[in-house]
């Protein structure tokens, strides 16, 4: 005689019957808001219900987030529960169009030697970081940025950022005209002990490896004395997005143009170096000196169109990096921001692409 199920199995069995014929597309994992209504930057994605697993999401979602960050330029991701690096590392991964975080940046100290994830700039909590778009100073650059924050500031901290397409609608048309025909040379003067060395900044401490890693690259190099390299790198002060279309404020002049620097700290790196010698400057691609009135009215239009937000434990942002720009606030306390990039462009590959 056949035993006849127990009333507890043919629950189960329902319950399981009842999940197949579920059609999970009617359940909303996340929802989706401008962070302030009105401002199109960032777009917040939160959690709907407990338990998402924001890498997974991200990678059943790449199109629908490539959308929306074509968009607005940032996304901010709350309420996900992250709180790893790991976790980070991997839903950065899940973001990626292809799956690969650069592990070449010489700027940052990594958070773990075998991880792709990067302490964000050590700079002094009392001092702003000013506003650029990541490595727009170099020949190549993410056009991924992640922030994730482990630790939120006890006061300030903030990490504004600007819509590039904006700033370039705003800028003064004859700036404008003027950077986007000369464009901007950055220089650098690998000083020790005073920011990364050469040698930590290219890897390696083999002088010929760095010359031909710049040569291959368009860097102009000079070595002054036995230990001491110059570099010269002509690069675009307004780009096309890839993707969109949209011209772009894109590059860094707010941070290595001298004029921007606290009236104390200016007096006292001009006191021990001539202009020529400063570790970091920039002036017009043709090798003439930027107005310090022309950097003066850039950095009043970022000052009226920053867009900050409060860090929480766990949120992540992520950024069009040619399409919106980043600083860092002064902080109290002690604050603890992860960083991590992908999705390598060249100047070379966006020139082909006729952008």
């Amino acid at each position: 005689m056949e035993k006849k199920p127990s009333l507890k199995a043919s629950i189960h069995r329902s319950i399981q019957e009842r999940r197949e014929e579920i059609d999970l597309e009617h359940f909303k994992l996340t929802t989706a808001q401008e962070l302030v209504p009105g401002q199109l930057v960032p777009l917040m994605i939160q959690s709907a219900m407990n338990g998402v697993n924001l890498s997974s999401w991200a990678a059943n979602n790449r199109d629908y987030l490539r959308g929306e960050l074509d968009k607005h330029g940032a996304i901010l991701f709350r309420n996900f529960h992250v709180d790893a690096a790991a976790k980070f590392e991997e839903f950065a991964r899940s973001a990626a169009i292809d799956g690969e975080l650069f592990d070449e940046y010489g700027d940052l100290p990594r958070d773990d030697p075998g991880a792709k994830v990067y302490h964000s700039t050590p700079y002094p909590a009392d001092k702003s970081i000013l506003f650029h778009n990541e490595s727009s100073h170099m020949h190549r650059w993410p056009m991924k940025i992640f922030f994730y924050c482990v630790k939120a500031a006890d006061g300030g901290g903030a990490t504004p950022i600007l819509d590039c397409r904006e700033t370039y609608r705003q800028l003064d048309p004859v700036i404008r005209k003027r950077m986007e025909e000369k464009k901007l040379m950055y220089i650098r003067n690998f000083i020790d002990g005073l920011d990364v060395s050469w040698q930590q900044f290219f890897g390696t401490s083999s002088k010929k490896a760095v010359e031909d890693y710049c040569r291959r690259s368009g860097i102009d190099f000079e070595w002054k004395g036995e230990n001491r390299l110059t570099t010269r790198q002509i690069c675009q002060a307004v780009a096309r997005h890839p993707r969109t279309g949209d011209k772009l404020f894109f590059n860094q002049i707010q941070l290595h143009h001298i004029s921007c620097l606290d009236p104390d700290v200016k007096e006292s790196i001009l006191s021990m170096f001539s202009e020529d010698d400063l570790p970091r400057s920039v002036c017009y691609g043709d090798g003439t000196p930027i107005e310090d009135s022309v950097v003066t009215e850039i950095s009043a239009m970022y000052d009226r169109l920053a867009i900050r937000f409060q860090w929480q434990a766990g949120d992540i942002i992520l950024l069009d990096n040619m399409m919106t720009a980043h600083a860092r606030d002064p902080f109290e306390g002690t604050r603890k921001i992860l960083v991590a990039m992908a999705e390598i462009v060249s100047q070379k590959e966006i020139l082909a692409l006729g952008v």
